[in-house]
């Protein structure tokens, strides 16, 4: 076999291949049994047809045919590795040449990983969050966990802010009252806005048997989006009283004796997310940093179906599990379609960046996955997606998955060198120490899985 390769641009070449036709042999053979089993021919019992009655009844070529779609995917895969070129995705092949008993040549077309040249890093400065935790933060902590303790009392008034009522809802569209538009018993507080918008207004002010009317855009159902009339009855009404902040709140909502025990485990607690979120936005900055340095062509081919794959999943994962469509989702962003697509072709774009230039960093460095390092990106990927690590091991194994997650954590092992390679200092001016350990990997395999697989980062969810 000989063959050729021209690079077309960055990230296109063109292979040009001739195979002789004694090579498609074994191919060949495979094609007559193949279809000696499939047909039959009066007078030859089924998988005895010679070949020359083949030919004659059903003609040389379906069976050159067979034999070439057979032999092309080994044919490429030499070419390939004789070109010493990383393929992106499926070849465009073409057979240029098929002469019976003489020989075979086709061109194949396919992106191809560019050549990247790391820049260097070591000059990255980025700014972040300093760790601060204020008496406010730690007075918001207890309180929440003081709501969490809370109980509620029936009470003989009119329904308040912050009290619990129990309604009886009914719903109405030009004068039809809906078939999921029907609720009794419903345990609502006032204030909460987990229900219909209007429904604090109605409800407050009324005590147990008042009822009152209101109009509300529908949140979901039959008639999501439409504007109904609403009925609500309020059937019973409870105040919510909260524990004292004392020792005995203490000892019955944790693990500690004293009020200031809680406070300080509190602020312990406030202090090591602050941490961690520093060292996640630390990531997220210096990866920002290193991806303006470098040169990265993208294939068209694999952009286009990476913004596809990127809709794909929005529109029939993520909001089909939250009940909306795109043009719903648009609608409560603010956003046009123009503005999405555009938008999520720029994440698109750093996601393929981000595993190109990340992915050289390791070849470069010679970076290795251990076994424990990847058994603990297993549980943590197995805890994300709801398995129990067996479950997820097993799928994993069974879907060959295993050398993405190999990536996966090589590529956090990467952004972590460059992390450690950058100067990071707070917004106090404080230079900012990461602790380089297997927490940090993980974190930093978090943060480039995110960029990688379009998630939002860190940032834009706090943000959010």
């Amino acid at each position: 076999m000989k063959s050729a390769v021209e690079t077309l641009n960055p990230t296109r070449v063109r292979l040009t291949v001739e195979v002789p036709f004694e090579e498609l042999k074994d191919s060949l053979d495979a094609a007559y049994k193949k279809i000696n089993q499939q047909v039959t021919v009066k007078g030859f019992r089924k998988g005895k047809i010679p070949a020359r009655v083949i030919d004659q009844r059903f003609g040389r070529g379906a069976v050159l045919e067979e034999a070439v779609n057979d032999a092309l995917p080994k044919f490429y895969t030499e070419a390939i590795n004789e070109a010493e070129v990383n393929p992106l995705g499926q070849p465009e092949v073409d057979i240029t040449e098929l002469k019976d008993g003489e020989t075979l040549a086709f061109t194949a077309e396919v992106d191809i990983r560019p050549a990247i040249e790391i820049p260097d890093y070591s000059g990255i400065e980025v700014t972040v969050d300093a760790v601060e935790v204020t008496d406010e933060d730690v007075d918001k902590s207890v309180e929440q966990l003081r709501e969490r303790f809370a109980s509620t009392n029936p009470v003989e008034r009119a329904a308040a802010d912050g009290d619990v009522v129990t309604i009886d809802l009914e719903a109405k569209v030009d004068g039809e009252v809906l078939a999921d538009g029907v609720a009794s018993g419903v345990s609502y507080t006032i204030g909460s806005g987990e229900l219909l918008d209007g429904i604090d207004e109605a409800v407050t002010g009324l005590e147990a048997g008042g009822e009152a009317t209101f109009t509300s855009e529908l949140k979901g159902g039959s008639a999501e989006g439409k504007e109904a009339e609403v009925s609500v009855k309020v059937t019973a009404v409870a105040a919510r009283e909260l524990p004292e902040l004392d020792d005995e709140f203490a000892q019955m909502a944790s693990e500690f004796d004293t009020l200031e025990e809680l406070k300080a485990d509190s602020r312990k607690r406030l202090e090591n997310m602050k941490q961690y979120d520093q060292a996640t936005q630390a990531q997220e900055r210096v990866l920002d940093e290193l991806l303006k340095l470098a040169e990265v062509p993208i294939p068209e081919k694999l952009l286009e179906d990476e913004v596809n794959t990127r809709k794909h999943n929005l529109e029939h994962h993520q909001l089909g599990q939250m009940g909306i469509d795109l043009a719903k989702y648009l609608e409560i962003q603010g956003k046009t379609e123009e503005e999405f697509d555009a938008e999520t072709k720029e994440q698109a774009v750093k996601g393929i960046k981000t595993q190109f230039i990340l992915d050289e960093l390791v070849n470069k460095e010679k970076l290795n996955v251990n076994q424990e390092e990847l058994t603990e990106h297993l549980m943590r990927r197995a805890a994300s997606s709801g398995m129990s690590p067996d479950q997820f091991a097993q799928a994993v194994v069974e879907g060959g998955q295993v050398p993405m997650l190999v990536g996966e954590v090589a590529r956090g092992k990467a952004l972590a060198v460059v992390v450690e390679a950058a100067k990071v200092v707070d917004t106090n001016g404080e230079a900012v120490e990461l602790e380089d350990d297997e927490d940090e990997t993980e974190a930093a395999a978090e943060t480039v899985e995110a960029v990688v697989e379009g998630e939002a980062p860190a940032e834009e969810k706090n943000e959010a």
